[in-house]
């Protein structure tokens, strides 16, 4: 049930935990409780298979505005996900149909230096915080990561895929286009190349159609190849990519399983447009919420400021529980959900629980402590 998921979840904000029964302990895997009995060799081959490919967290964020520098709002943004990743940091511009990047392992503050910023000029940009998940801590991984075929895409990804063997060899197969070489072990790269070979496709079966012109379509044969894409790539994606000649896309994987959230703000030249990990990003911008991006879902903001949005295929919400519970920050809505709010709730709920314990003699509670220092506002509604 969804309460023996939030003492299992939480339970850590309090010491009373030590008190509990070794034979009825839980842990957490997946999302889901799974009794410790049942914690058998293969479990924990699979839990040391899935730790290694498990994503904790990264922040994404992509700005377009009409005529501005969109460095330092991204930098701003950075900073207000930083707790979504520390390992590395990186970001990318668009001046006049050229891209300026810069990537290094690092905090925000420690690779964006001064003249480092002076070079990333332009009113269009997307920028990543990591968190080792798939792949290596190596800066060569540090994202974005860039295709210059199709058109020039850069792309940064929040999530990871499930069946990146599958993809790889699939992009170095006789189905791929290009028989892609790929320099890391990350699957953002994966996801990348995968992007880039189905819009080459899209633009292939476009060619041979006299009733299709790729010239000036190219944001319809973007669209299509980020929809056969979501119906080849599992797993969870966010992802914000820059690509020639098309604009700013953002897109989200059907299942909603990381957060992404559109926001706008009107300028005197017209409106502006924020993509981002978590709403926090948006308040120091300027920028106002608009809405989560749906599951399955592709937005484009084109060169000219237009906003393009398309339903790609079916979505079904079932969001990541630990983005409430540890992942975001609690003055993030997510999904149209408080996380602060939840994590009130949460802390309600699991000391609806012990009150039970306590009750029925089972426990002596004598004090609250919140690990991590997440876990306070739970351990507010706990403690009272």
């Amino acid at each position: 049930s969804f309460d023996d998921v939030v003492v299992c979840a939480m339970t850590t904000t309090t010491s009373a935990i030590r008190r509990m029964d070794a034979k009825n302990a839980s842990y957490l895997r997946g999302g889901t409780c799974v009794d410790a009995k049942k914690k058998t060799k293969e479990g924990r081959e699979e839990g040391r298979r899935r730790h290694k490919l498990e994503t904790r967290a990264c922040g994404i964020v992509g700005v377009y505005t009409r005529g501005g520098a969109a460095a330092p709002e991204m930098y701003e943004a950075l900073l207000m996900l930083q707790h979504r990743g520390q390992d590395s940091a990186g970001m990318v511009t668009q001046d006049n149909g050229r891209f300026h990047e810069a990537k290094a392992n690092g905090l925000v503050k420690d690779v964006f230096v001064r003249d480092t910023m002076e070079q990333l000029r332009g009113n269009v940009g997307i920028a990543h915080v990591r968190y080792p998940t798939a792949g290596t801590s190596s800066a060569a991984e540090a994202q974005p990561f860039f295709v210059n075929s199709p058109l020039g895409i850069f792309l940064i990804h929040n999530g990871n895929l499930t069946n990146t063997n599958e993809l790889r060899q699939g992009l170095q197969g006789p189905d791929s286009f290009f028989n892609r070489h790929l320099r890391t072990d990350s699957d953002s790269e994966v996801l990348l190349n995968v992007l880039a070979d189905e819009i080459h496709r899209a633009n292939a079966i476009c060619r041979l159609s006299d009733s299709c012109q790729v010239e000036g379509n190219e944001v319809n044969l973007v669209f299509d190849g980020i929809q056969a894409t979501m119906n080849k790539a599992k797993g969870a994606y966010s992802a914000i990519c820059m690509v020639q000649g098309v604009g700013l896309v953002a897109f989200r994987d059907k299942h909603g399983i990381r957060p992404l959230v559109l926001g706008q703000r009107e300028s005197k030249d017209g409106m502006e447009y924020a993509v981002a990990s978590e709403d926090c990003a948006f308040g120091p911008l300027g920028y106002d919420r608009v809405r989560d991006i749906q599951p399955g879902e592709a937005v484009v903001v084109t060169p000219d400021g237009e906003l393009q949005c398309r339903q790609l295929v079916e979505g079904q919400l079932s969001p990541c529980l630990f983005e409430y519970i540890y992942l975001s920050r609690p003055d993030t809505v997510i999904n149209d959900i408080s996380v602060y709010a939840m994590q009130l709730n949460l802390g309600r709920r699991l000391a609806r629980r012990i009150k039970e314990r306590i009750d029925a003699g089972e426990w002596q509670v004598d004090i609250v402590v919140p690990v991590p220092d997440g876990s306070r506002p739970p351990a507010l509604e706990v403690q009272s």
